[in-house]
This record gives C-alpha cells, sequence and structure tokens, in this order.
C-alpha cells in the first residue's frame, strides 16, 4: 500500500485528513496521518524492502467509541496491523488517539 492509497483509504471515512497538520482550523474529529519512520529490510549493503512506520492520529472532543472504531475498521479492511495509543492534549482540549502502521513497499 503506498501513502497515497492510505490517504485515500482515511478519507473515505468522511472526516478531514492531513498529512502532518491543517492549513487551517478544522472541527474534531479529524484525522492527520504523518511517516513516523523507516525499518527498511536490508541485506548484502542494500535496502530491499522499503518499511514505513506511519501515524494516524486521531483527534476529538470527547472519548469517541464509534470514531475509533471506523478507524480500527478501516485498517483491518487494509489488513493493516496497528498498535494504539491514547493521551488527552490538556493544551488543545483534544483526545488524540495514535495508531501506528506500517507500509511496505510504498
Amino acid at each position: 500500500m503506498t501513502q497515497a492509497e492510505l490517504y485515500s483509504a482515511l478519507k473515505s471515512l468522511g472526516m478531514p485528513v492531513a498529512y502532518s497538520s491543517f492549513a487551517s482550523a478544522v472541527t474534531a474529529p479529524f484525522i492527520t496521518y504523518q511517516f513516523a519512520y523507516s525499518n527498511d529490510m536490508m541485506a548484502d549493503n542494500m535496502n530491499y524492502l522499503d518499511i514505513g512506520n506511519f501515524q494516524v492520529e486521531l483527534y476529538t472532543i470527547k472519548k469517541d467509541l464509534a470514531s475509533e472504531k471506523l478507524v480500527k475498521d478501516k485498517l483491518k479492511e487494509l489488513e493493516l496491523p496497528y498498535s494504539m495509543t491514547e493521551a488527552w492534549l490538556d493544551d488543545e482540549k483534544l483526545y488524540q488517539i495514535i495508531y501506528e502502521v506500517q507500509l511496505l513497499g510504498g
């Protein structure tokens, strides 16, 4: 899966989506995603397989199990295993749910 395909899949959830941040203010719930780090498969001084670790971040005003389920179900549909963390961002007054996924070859 490519980064562009991930973006399209996230857009299909019906929430605003942007890479890293939005140019102007948006109302929660919304999603951002960004490259976090690479974990390429290497051998013989070559990168054989590009493995990009991305963070898909869901922001909500209150604990929003329905929005979380939409994101989880989409990642499962795409066969993208994920790990998940949650934080309350006191300055922004938002919940942040981070899903870390790997994109192979994309």
